[in-house]
């Protein structure tokens, strides 16, 4: 006899998950709080949809906090296993430039959720929309439908509710009080892959607002990411900061700011710099960082607005500060304005197999649960990977 399986929201993870299960062996329903599947996954997509990242899988890994609980989840399911399974369902994907997976020209976000609605269809997955979990009446699920109470009991319950990010699309993290009453813990939701405060001075942000930083190296603690970033009013955004969000976040919770080291020029060395400026001649220092090192006016009002007048007109100090230019992170974006957020569940409260230790057949995947990524197909991986590992658990 089948088992009944509720799968309580309609992401990346639920659907991937779904995708996987054997029709044979269970009796699936998706439900979703939204009128459709996959809202967050379509909003994921806007200005490009990035499924994975080319990298191979021990460097992959390695973008992944903490690293050590996605080894297995990855190497089971990893980005060319995703790219081959897309495949199979009718997208085709190309690598670009950036070495990050996008479908092939054409192909827009509605395209792949449809296709992966088409896998769950035929396996006889039944969705059940507008039905917005409310948690538990002792032993049995508690739904919404506009105004009508839903109560079921299946035989196996995947939570896949999401994080604290784009409100819009239903992901809230209201969910959290249910668990507490269970005697679940959980960790507020903070916010990661966001923008990062910095104070500064308003004629710079006159003269660089939306403007990029390209070709640096930003650098906290021990890690640091090659990249670009944006200038805006708030402070910096952009691929090379989102990947330190670990560090930044640690440091803001010990000291309340967080000091970060870019290198405005990662493919020279101090001493390149150095030889460069040894022919001056009578070049004026902005004349000369445009002429050596093909600087452009927002490399150069950076160093101008965070620089002394004495470090700035000393070649010596000026050559280790573009290598080593420090900035100061005061805060970050409000959790709505964040890509993703972490926080949750702690994996302490799941075993191996993402069941809830304290609720047998009870488990929890994507990102419901406190891990980090950062942006660059790490995200979506990280989700379809998990739907992955917990259907071949459950089929077995």
């Amino acid at each position: 006899m089948k088992k009944s399986i509720a799968i309580i929201g309609g992401g990346s993870a639920a659907l991937m998950l779904a995708a996987q299960l054997d029709e044979n062996k269970f009796n699936v329903t998706i439900y979703e709080k939204n009128v459709a599947l996959g809202r967050k996954f379509l909003v994921a997509g806007d200005g490009g949809f990035n499924l994975t990242h080319s990298e191979e899988t021990k460097s992959f890994i390695s973008k992944y906090t903490p690293t050590t609980f996605f080894e297995n989840i990855i190497s089971n399911f990893t980005n060319t296993d995703l790219q081959n399974w897309l495949k199979e369902i009718g997208i085709e994907t190309f690598t670009g430039s950036s070495k990050r997976i996008f479908p092939v020209n054409g192909i827009k976000p509605i395209d792949v959720l449809n296709a992966i609605l088409i896998v769950l269809k035929k396996k006889n997955v039944i969705f059940n929309t507008n039905h917005e979990w409310k948690g538990w009446d002792n032993d049995e699920l508690v739904f919404k439908n506009n105004n009508t109470t839903l109560k079921v009991r299946p035989d196996i319950t995947v939570f896949a509710l999401g994080g604290a990010s784009w409100k819009v699309t239903g992901s809230d993290g209201f969910w959290t009080n249910h668990f507490s009453e269970k005697g679940i813990e959980t960790i507020p939701f903070q916010s990661s892959n966001c923008a990062y405060e910095i104070k500064w001075q308003e004629e710079f942000i006159k003269m660089t607002e939306g403007k990029s930083l390209k070709n640096i190296s930003i650098s906290c603690d021990h890690k640091n990411k090659k990249g670009e970033v944006v200038i805006t009013k708030f402070g910096i955004e952009g691929g090379a900061v989102y990947a330190l969000s670990p560090q930044i976040r640690k440091h803001l919770q010990a000291n309340e700011e967080a000091q970060l080291y870019i290198d405005l020029k990662p493919h020279l060395t101090y001493e390149q710099i150095r030889d460069k400026f040894s022919s001056r001649g009578n070049r004026s220092i902005k004349k000369l960082l445009i002429d050596r090192l093909s600087f452009d006016d927002v490399h150069i009002e950076l160093l101008k607005t965070l620089l002394t007048k004495d470090e700035f007109t000393d070649l010596e100090l000026l050559a280790r500060k573009i290598k080593k230019l420090p900035i100061t992170i005061s805060s970050m974006a409000p959790i709505d304005e964040a890509i993703s957020t972490v926080g949750g569940i702690p994996l302490t409260e799941i075993d191996t197999n993402f069941q809830l230790k304290k609720m047998q057949r009870n488990y929890v995947i994507g990102e419901m649960l406190d891990w980090d990524a950062p942006t660059g197909g790490y995200l979506l991986q990280g989700c379809f990977s998990m739907g992955h590992s917990l259907a071949q658990k459950l089929n077995e």
